[in-house]
């Protein structure tokens, strides 16, 4: 049986959503090339590009041969969609649970802690 499509990114869908979203538009090319440092191959990135445009992510054009990929979802938009799976996954649909988590984290800076004190407070 195939496993359901998770509408959160994995860490490699990351990775190319970061390099579109800096690049606004490109091809499967540009992705690879501004992908330097890993260096995925040109069939990997467009597998990606595919599985993020079926999760609504990206979409494309056909331009001549090639096909332009752009986001329709931003950086904001796609960390609230992150951070609303993790809290129905892990936190039983509970946003509070998650601020309270991560304000008893023993590894979190005091100043972060402090600054998240506040923008609670505001709000």
């Amino acid at each position: 049986m195939a496993r359901r499509p998770s509408p959160a990114l994995t860490e490699a869908e990351s990775e190319v959503m970061a390099a579109l979203w800096k690049l606004e538009s490109a091809s499967v090319g540009d992705v690879v090339a501004s992908l330097d440092k890993k260096r995925p191959s040109y069939s990997t990135v467009q597998t990606i590009l595919r599985i993020l445009e079926a999760k609504g992510y990206v979409t494309h054009d056909k331009v001549a041969r090639a096909f332009i990929y752009r986001p329709v979802v931003d950086q904001r938009q796609a960390r609230r969609r992150a951070l609303r799976h993790l809290i129905s996954r892990l936190f039983d649909g509970s946003p509070s649970l998650l601020v309270a988590n991560v304000l008893e984290d023993e590894d979190l800076d005091p100043g972060e802690r402090e600054r998240l004190r506040k923008l609670i407070a505001r709000s």
